[in-house]
């Protein structure tokens, strides 16, 4: 019978990167211990932002098996699971909700691995990972914990373990083996694929063109550039930025062709950047900036750009951010996410159930809906 220990840590400067990134399936970027750890080394993750990092790890004889990016919140700040009706009810009846535990990447709504292991212990290790996580909880007096954009499998193995399913909805693009940008638009419906051609000539007409880089290619001026881009958003948008050139710089030299960077120039000037991360199969687009309004400039930028990208290299799925029904008109489709919860307090536990029970036939519908609009011919 195997004896596993189970620990917290404080920070990933505690294990090295090898035996981390060990676990992880599909080199996935946003998972790497050279962005996680970066988070922490740039004051991403604070108290202040909500963020502080729990790190579990299940090793035994001194070899890292498994683990969970586990992070102590103070907010619900950076998930895109939103839950502050729940924290709402247990303020109306005097609980706290805060602080509780989140498996997360942090600021990053992506489908991931929460799980981490080695293939081939799942049926030894999950149980282990999930009761270290719960014990964790309760040692840190934590009001729930929840385990989101989990795999398809890790959310099957939290469902039979009772925990709280959760669903929503994203828009994603699935490469059916395009050669050209052209083919991938005949595929599209007529007034969907003279709009997109129409978008993108607007965008040429304005004399705007694009560099396509990577954490490699991309130099000191260039993040800076994509830095300005990055905080004008926020600020446009009444919010802290959470990222800065230092941490764009690092993760850029660690990570290297796995880091995208998609910079728009009008002249001598850059006005415009997407910045994307990619793994063996998908390509992750996280943020974007201007500091010049053009017409579907956004829209170019971050899909048209990104759509180009996983046909030239054989990308298999585009996930560009959360929400956004308008990406429908654009060759994305609506896709079911979701997450796992469990509660501490018993007696919130059937509105929560029914509350998510509500939730998902809302978003079946709009799935069903949106299936409607799509932008493909049948």
């Amino acid at each position: 019978m195997n004896t596993f220990d189970v620990r917290c840590i404080s920070s990933l400067a505690e294990i090295k990167a090898g035996q981390w990134d060990a676990l992880l399936i599909e080199n996935h970027p946003l998972l790497s211990h050279a962005f996680l750890y970066a988070l922490e080394k740039h004051g991403c993750l604070t108290e202040q932002s909500g963020w502080v990092p729990r790190y579990l790890l299940v090793e035994e004889r001194g070899e890292l098996l498994a683990a969970m990016p586990l992070y102590e919140k103070t907010n619900s700040w950076g998930e895109f699971v939103f839950d502050h009706t729940w924290a709402d009810a247990y303020a109306r009846y005097g609980e706290p909700y805060y602080p509780k535990l989140v498996a997360s990447i942090p600021f990053t709504p992506v489908f991931a691995q929460k799980l981490l292991l080695r293939p081939g212990w799942e049926d030894e290790v999950y149980p282990v990972l999930l009761n270290g996580a719960l014990q964790l909880a309760k040692q840190l007096g934590s009001s729930s914990l929840h385990i989101l954009f989990p795999l398809d499998s890790e959310q099957q193995f939290l469902q039979q373990q009772g925990l709280i399913a959760r669903h929503d909805c994203q828009y994603h693009w699935h490469n059916a083996g395009y050669v050209t940008f052209d083919e991938f638009l005949q595929t599209l419906q007529r007034k969907k694929r003279k709009n997109i051609s129409r978008e993108r000539r607007k965008v040429g007409e304005a004399g705007i063109r694009f560099r396509c880089l990577n954490g490699d290619t991309a130099t000191v001026q260039d993040w800076e550039d994509f830095t300005g881009f990055y905080n004008l958003t926020y600020e446009r948008k009444w919010g802290a930025p959470v990222f800065n050139q230092d941490f764009f710089q690092d993760v850029a030299k660690n990570l290297g062709e796995r880091m995208i960077l998609i910079l728009a120039d009008k002249g001598t000037n850059c006005i415009a950047g997407a910045l994307m991360y990619r793994s063996d199969r998908v390509l992750y687009g996280r943020h974007w900036g201007c500091c010049e309004y053009h017409d579907a400039l956004h829209f170019e930028t971050c899909y048209y750009q990104g759509i180009e990208y996983c046909i030239k290299h054989g990308i298999e799925l585009f996930e560009p951010g959360a929400q956004g029904p308008h990406k429908l008109a654009r060759g994305f489709e609506p896709t079911r996410t979701h997450s796992s919860h469990w509660l501490a307090d018993q007696r919130f536990v059937p509105a929560v159930k029914q509350f998510c029970t509500d939730e998902t036939r809302a978003v079946d519908q709009h799935i069903a809906d949106a299936k409607m609009h799509s932008a493909y011919r049948e």
